[in-house]
């Protein structure tokens, strides 16, 4: 290990570089922070034994919140001063009495079946591990013998004990506040509950670092202009989104446009056809579907909106057919604009894939074109468009695939499956918010809804006895938003969320089925869970995460119900609204089955065989990045406080303005070839059928805008193996992955199917900047 130094400013040189109407209000704020920060310098930063993750790393210090001008970023949309462990290490620094002490603690994922492990109130729950150095004996403050940790929100109410700490490595446990503090103080015992002795080191979580700014006083004033003046689309043209209640925009990004024209379909509703609820389709190995796609009305809330359907349905059909079978679909574009289906997750022969422009031509409108699929691997698939999802996704064209396995004992015995499709519509006062034409709007965070529709609608309603299990298959088909799932009392609010065993997610079953409180869901991901209901009474579908509010430092609690289910004391029966009834629901309980966690012992001895490719170097390495140009400078400026912190997990849309201004003018979403410094479409990957390749991706926290990417890559399936070098336990066959800001992850990709597969993050608008690239697999199927 090499000790790299700490180059701090003085105060006066941070405070110097302010607008001169706020350097009076900063300058005691900045003198005291950079007090803490130089005591730490003083300290030295050498602390033997830490953790790759946080070993050797600069302070985050590349772009000062209070810098008169935001950075301006580099050619490659970084800030290089801006190193991924600023989000996920703490460092301690000493108080007075401290001395030389000094510590890094590193906040690891604890495991869970997703790419992000939160509580079920979206807080993220982390393992802390702290590596401390040069701690005094304890008895040189006082009567003291050891040294114990503790933990606290930023109100200092609960303090939890993390117990006995000493000089080099220490496990603390787990922290799930959204801000604390990491203390370690002296204490006369090990066995002391609260703390009595002297603060000797101490440190803040990254999240912490977000405080409230006066964000006018950087703010160009309206009458000064955007900076959008020569790029916006005519005055007009546009009409400002719906606003996120309680989270004001400033008054110069309230000035900015989308430079691109609004997409409004020139669409008679009155011509067109009401949409209606699925209907579920079985097919026999063999069967054929017509499948159209077409406008229709449909009523959401007190609107009547115009979207778009599969066979005037919304979702589309579910189909269902059996492990290995082969169907084929009749597919027809009745809507203005040039489309496509693909089938998601489906290791079919590629020419059926459904991407226009790689595996087929673009279905034009009136035309038609004919899908063969075989279905390999039973489970929840989902087909949907691949040309403007932004759009024709957003509008409704979704639908499932449910692959009934040929084993019997392949899942548990329940008394009911339901089949949920999660979704989030973005409505104005009157009708869907338009869309960009040339380009995707919303090019910056993606396109948050705000009424969400489970099934299609925006209530979910399921009745079942007490004692029932009801196995849910679960897919989000939202452009943008990721979903944290939670099953609620709505009679004993207080109650904690039932449990919820996981049992597969995208391509198979896990190793292990798991526990756990809530489900989170990035977009294109499924899951198939169960949930016993064992007492009479109401519960509420909940999504439950924590939003962020960049302006006033604070992170806001969003809580939304999706739906309900009724449990009746006995003889209620079973009916669902906007789900299907497919298991019989008989008086026999189930509950024993719950109880117990299978070994899904195939999955394992699938996996086993791969085992030996998981330690090796990686094969390719990837990073996800954003390049931006020409922002109208009320955004630059925002955006230059928004880096201080970023969520791993953008869960909901606080800054709606900026982030519709946006297009493919000013955003470019990268995926880039660490090695070779390819982009996008430039990266040339190939591989032969029976390879096995570990793929390295690192979400660029030195972007411009972090946040996370659900990674999908098409026709193969890959393992997750580890995130930010923490190995993962318990594998599943996955083909999207979720990737929050800042992390490493290495996943293992299984070379079987022979074309020209896309891989691309499946946040809808970053797709249509660009964040894709096509690699080629050469050979027969095995």
């Amino acid at each position: 290990m090499h000790p790299r130094p700490l180059t701090i400013p003085r105060p006066t040189e941070i405070v110097g570089r302010c607008p001169g109407r706020v350097r009076h209000a900063l300058r005691g704020v900045v003198a005291c922070a950079c007090a803490v920060i130089a005591s730490a310098h003083q300290a030295g930063a050498q602390i033997p034994g830490v953790s790759a993750v946080c070993d050797d790393r600069p302070p985050a210090t590349g772009a000062s919140p209070f810098a008169a001008q935001p950075p301006q970023p580099s050619e490659s949309g970084s800030d290089a001063d801006r190193p991924a462990s600023d989000l996920y290490c703490i460092d301690l620094v000493p108080t007075t009495r401290g001395g030389p002490a000094a510590g890094v603690v590193e906040l690891r994922r604890p495991w869970s079946p997703f790419g992000v492990t939160v509580t079920p109130e979206g807080r993220h729950r982390h393992d802390l591990v702290a590596w401390l150095a040069r701690l005094p004996d304890p008895s040189t403050f006082g009567p003291y013998t050891t040294y114990v940790a503790w933990a606290t929100p930023l109100a200092l109410d609960p303090v939890v004990k993390l117990g006995e700490v000493r000089n080099g490595e220490n496990v603390l446990g787990e922290v799930a506040f959204n801000k604390y503090l990491v203390w370690i103080s002296a204490e006369a015992s090990a066995d002391v509950s609260e703390r009595e002795g002297p603060l000797v080191i101490r440190g803040r979580s990254p999240s912490a670092r977000m405080e409230a700014h006066d964000l006018l006083a950087f703010a160009p004033s309206a009458e000064e202009g955007s900076g959008m003046a020569s790029m916006a689309a005519p005055e007009g043209a546009w009409e400002l989104p719906p606003m996120y209640d309680g989270v004001p925009m400033l008054p110069g990004v309230m000035g900015s446009r989308p430079a691109v024209s609004p997409l409004r379909p020139a669409i008679d509703p009155a011509d067109l056809p009401d949409a209606r609820p699925r209907d579920v389709v079985s097919l026999p190995d063999g069967g054929t579907l017509d499948l159209v796609a077409g406008f229709v009305t449909k009523q959401v809330g007190d609107r009547n909106v115009v979207m778009l359907a599969f066979n005037e349905q919304i979702p589309g059909p579910l189909i269902r057919v059996e492990e290995a079978s082969t169907i084929f679909v009749n597919f027809h574009n009745e809507t203005s604009m040039p489309t496509a289906v693909h089938w998601h997750g489906i290791r079919l022969d590629n020419r059926y894939d459904g991407v226009p422009g790689v595996t087929q031509d673009a279905v034009a409108p009136g035309e038609s074109f004919r899908y063969t699929i075989h279905f390999p691997d039973p489970g929840i698939y989902w087909y949907h468009p691949h040309h403007r999802e932004d759009v024709q996704q957003e509008l409704g064209l979704a639908g499932n695939m449910l692959i009934e396995p040929l084993a019997e004992d392949y899942y548990n015995d329940v008394e009911h499956e339901e089949v949920l499709m999660l979704d989030d519509l973005l409505l104005g006062d009157e009708d869907v918010v338009p869309f960009g034409d040339q380009s995707a709007n919303y090019m910056l965070m993606g396109r948050f809804g705000n009424v969400f529709l489970t099934n299609g609608e925006p209530e979910y309603g399921l009745d079942v006895e007490a004692g029932d299990i009801v196995r849910f298959h679960v897919t989000n088909v939202s452009n943008t938003r990721t979903f944290n799932l939670s099953f609620r009392s709505t009679e004993d609010v207080a109650a904690p969320p039932l449990p919820v065993k996981v049992v597969a997610s995208d391509v198979s079953r896990f190793e292990r089925e798991a526990m756990v409180e809530s489900v989170v869901l990035a977009p294109a991901e499924r899951y198939t869970v169960e949930v016993e209901f064992p007492e009479s009474g109401a519960y509420a579908l909940t999504n439950h995460v924590q939003g962020i509010n960049h302006r006033q430092g604070l992170f806001l609690e969003e809580r939304a119900v999706l739906g309900h289910v009724a449990v009746s004391s006995e003889g209620g029966g079973a009916a669902s609204v906007g789900g299907e009834v497919a298991v019989g629901g008989g008086s026999a309980s189930h509950a024993h089955d719950f109880q117990t966690l299978r070994t899904h012992e195939d999955v394992v001895a699938d996996i086993k065989r791969y085992r030996r490719y998981f330690d090796r170097t990686p094969d390719h390495e990837m990073v996800m990045t954003l390049e931006v140009d020409s922002l109208p400078m009320a955004i630059r400026q925002s955006m230059s406080l928004d880096w201080v912190y970023f969520n791993p997990v953008e869960w909901t849309g606080t800054m709606p303005v900026m982030n519709w201004a946006t297009s493919r003018e000013e955003v470019a979403w990268i995926l880039r070839d660490r090695r070779t410094g390819a982009e996008n479409m430039e990266i040339e990957w190939r591989f032969r059928v029976g390879e096995v390749v570990k793929i390295r991706v690192t979400n660029d926290r030195a972007a411009f805008h972090a946040m996370q990417h659900p990674l999908h890559i098409h026709g193969q399936r890959f393992l997750v193996l580890e995130q930010n070098g923490v190995e993962n336990e318990n594998l599943v066959w996955k083909d999207t992955v979720l990737l929050p800001a800042g992390s490493t992850t290495d996943i293992l990709l299984e070379l079987s199917n022979p074309g020209r597969w896309m891989v691309h993050c499946h946040i809808a608008e970053h797709l249509e900047s660009g964040m894709k690239f096509v690699f080629d697999v050469e050979g027969n199927r095995p």
